[in-house]
């Protein structure tokens, strides 16, 4: 049988099941794609922001409702005073840092797979791709408020995700190419090189043979001539 590695490079993605599904492999090198990392940063850096935006003014509120409350306390001494008024702050930065942190992270999480889905099963990015990943979102975090929180989730998350999708077009139009042709030229130029390289050996092995054919044969030619 052929050696492992010898046969032709596996064709280019065809259809937008074929590249949706490539979103979520590893490569040879055990990695995966871009936009799938870019996934995981986002969700990250949305939890940390949202954590920021509920925790901040949760523990300065909860800093001063706690001195507010406390002038008939009596404490040992202004260091007893003042850490119990950070603990009570920071009690009130957790717990309502991560009620947000949560939200925002699973918003921004959803609203990039679809987006990213839309944009490889597509083979190409548009606004329209964040606007429709913005209507899905915004209408799954409201689907519970009923018909009016239906349509409020989707009108909230098509105005988030229009100027959204046009910030990240204008970076796009800087960079000079979307994430999706960027992968499309790069998995097109690794395929080319790969197919170069499978030609390439299958024209050595093919001389080889001949060779081989050729020293086998000139034996018999010999003996032949001594007949």
């Amino acid at each position: 049988g052929a050696p492992a590695g010898f046969g032709r490079p596996a064709p280019l993605p065809q259809t937008g099941w074929e590249r949706l599904s490539e979103l979520w492999r590893r490569d040879e090198q055990q990695q995966f794609p871009e936009e799938t990392m870019n996934i995981a940063k986002s969700a990250f850096t949305a939890g940390v922001v949202g954590w920021l935006y509920g925790g901040l003014p949760a523990f300065v509120s909860a800093r001063k409702a706690f001195v507010e409350s406390s002038h008939g306390e009596i404490f040992q001494n202004r260091a007893d005073a003042v850490q119990s008024a950070h603990r009570a702050g920071l009690r009130s930065f957790i717990r309502y840092g991560w009620r947000w942190s949560w939200r925002v992270a699973a918003f921004a999480t959803i609203f990039n797979v679809v987006s990213t889905g839309l944009s490889a099963y597509r083979d190409k990015t548009t606004i329209s791709n964040f606007a429709a990943a913005g209507a899905f979102t915004g209408a799954l975090f409201r689907m519970h408020l009923g018909l009016q929180g239906l349509a409020g989730g989707l009108v909230f998350g098509t105005a988030f995700g229009v100027p959204a999708g046009g910030l990240l077009m204008a970076m796009y139009g800087l960079a000079g190419e979307t994430l999706q042709e960027k992968r499309s030229r790069e998995r097109r130029e690794l395929y080319e090189q790969k197919l170069a390289e499978w030609q390439s050996r299958l024209s050595m092995t093919e001389i080889l043979g001949q060779s081989e054919n050729n020293a086998q044969g000139r034996p018999e030619m010999e003996r032949a001539r001594e007949l």
